[in-house]
């Protein structure tokens, strides 16, 4: 693994690069996208992008943990989680990668 991140800044480069439009522009539309799919995932729809995955919030209901130090039972309270489901060619993508 190369540890490398993609930035927010990266990927509005990379659409002004790509799709041609001005750097503010590139910005505005990533905002705008990241916007939307911030928002269904926050009204509990799923978001599916087609040849990458699709993710959902999925709801975990309460469950009994132990801290690892002490082996004390501690209540873990129920909460949403965010679930990222990548599709068939995106998986073999990454597992074409592998050789590299």
């Amino acid at each position: 693994m190369s540890g490398h991140t993609i930035t927010r800044a990266q990927l509005s480069e990379a659409v002004y690069q790509e799709v041609g439009l001005s750097r503010n522009e590139s910005s505005e539309l990533l905002e705008m996208v990241l916007h939307e799919i911030s928002q269904a995932l926050a009204e509990g729809e799923a978001v599916k992008i087609s040849s990458f995955g699709s993710f959902s919030v999925r709801q975990k209901g309460q469950r009994v943990g132990r801290n690892p130090k002490t082996g004390d039972e501690v209540p873990i309270l129920p909460r949403k989680v965010l679930v990222f489901r990548p599709s068939q060619l995106l998986k073999a993508q990454i597992n074409a990668g592998l050789g590299d």
